[in-house]
């Protein structure tokens, strides 16, 4: 029997930091541009939108604003282009969800892929959304690969498509192209970057203020500290044993205590006890998570009221409204350009329809006025000159509101 012992200290403070980054080895391949270091930075984009709050709600707020409320365009002129916006293709997505799904990924990752779909004949189009994490540019620069997997990338299992405009023809006879949106950013070529990119380090210091407050719940907001154990051990076996049952019963969550094992006389007495870590800073931290939470709003280029914050002092409609006006104008309007713009040519090109008359419905979060008023009230109420008699006055604000019509002159 092996009579040695073992001083044997363990700190089971091991912490997992959720933004570093995800990798399982540098990719090495000469048929795509790897997207990050790895290959895998669109996951570590997306695990961060997964665990900070307030940087999911500005992503999701950004695309539902972006994506609208709908289309509105010449029904009686243009009743082809009425039933296309309905549905884009067969599984019956309407142009407003894969508007979305574009406006989200572009928002999360700086990158979107739209997958545009005809016949030789151009008798259809069909566009399909393609997740941005499953899709990387190819080397020659001219196609889009798409994989399931990037972590184990296998060309046979790819599927290659060339950039719009050009068509390639695919083994069903149809003819596939993938539109790729991107944020503009120096130095980086193949790949958009995303606009939050200065709000990395903010994101993530949400996220573990976040997880402190949840360690501390999950303790009963007991104190850390380091337990002292008079323990004599025969092998490194058994002190991890001690270690781990000693942190069953005590710690009640990693990283709140550390065991230290240490050789015990068995003609003394057990000198085990607990030495607690007091901690004041409280206050720190709290002022700490606020700046977070602000500096993400700001790297988003977005704003508090837009994201759900500052809603503690009161709900301000006018302050609401203010706030959307300016995202419009200055965010949103253009996002929806830059999707709407390969969008209506492919319409054009392809099955040949007018797109001047198609917009997308755009409406603030909350209204002043209720939609039950008509045209002249609301004037009344604006201190506006009105006429009860005018015809065009009569309309209600909800007519007016499903043509997008935002203010009457």
């Amino acid at each position: 029997m092996n009579n040695k012992k073992y001083k044997t200290s363990v700190g089971v403070a091991a912490r997992t930091d959720p933004y570093a980054t995800i990798s399982s080895g540098t990719v090495q391949s000469r048929e795509f541009w790897r997207w990050g270091d790895d290959n895998l930075f669109p996951c570590a984009l997306a695990l961060m939108a997964r665990r900070s709050t307030t940087h999911r709600r500005i992503i999701n707020d950004k695309a539902d604003y972006i994506s609208g409320k709908g289309f509105v365009c010449d029904e009686a002129a243009q009743p082809r282009l009425r039933s296309f916006v309905d549905r884009v293709n067969p599984h019956n997505e309407t142009l407003r969800q894969v508007l979305n799904k574009l406006a989200f990924d572009k928002a999360l990752f700086g990158n979107a892929f739209l997958e545009v779909v005809t016949d030789t004949a151009h008798s259809f189009l069909a566009l399909y959304h393609q997740d941005a994490s499953c899709c990387r540019v190819a080397r020659d620069e001219k196609h889009i690969l798409l994989h399931h997997d990037w972590t184990s990338f296998n060309s046979s299992e790819a599927l290659s498509l060339p950039l719009y405009p050009d068509f390639e023809q695919q083994a069903d006879g149809t003819l596939r192209a993938m539109i790729h949106y991107k944020d503009y950013e120096p130095m980086f070529t193949h790949y958009g970057v995303p606009p939050y990119i200065a709000g990395f380090g903010v994101s993530a210091i949400a996220y573990k203020t976040d997880r402190w407050n949840i360690s501390r719940l999950d303790n009963s907001f007991q104190l850390s500290g380091v337990l002292m154990l008079d323990s004599t051990v025969d092998s490194e076996a058994e002190a991890e044993k001690i270690v781990r049952m000693a942190e069953e019963k005590f710690a009640g969550n990693p990283g709140q205590v550390m065991f230290i094992i240490r050789d015990g006389d068995e003609n003394d007495k057990d000198n085990s006890r607990f030495i607690p870590i007091a901690s004041q800073n409280e206050g720190d931290w709290q002022a700490l998570h606020e700046q977070a939470v602000g500096d993400i709003v700001v790297a988003h280029s977005w704003f508090r009221t837009l994201s759900g914050l500052d809603y503690a002092g009161g709900f301000n409609a006018e302050r609401i409204l203010h706030e959307y006006e300016v995202a419009l104008n200055t965010v949103i309007l253009g996002e929806q350009a830059e999707l709407m713009e390969p969008i209506r040519e492919a319409i054009g090109a392809i099955l040949e329809l007018d797109t001047a008359s198609l917009e997308i419905v755009n409406r603030p979060p909350t209204r002043s006025k209720p939609i039950y008023m008509k045209v002249w009230e609301a004037r009344k109420a604006d201190g506006l000159d009105y006429d009860p008699d005018d015809e065009r006055q009569q309309a209600f604000l909800s007519e007016i509101t499903k043509y997008n019509i935002r203010s009457i002159e």
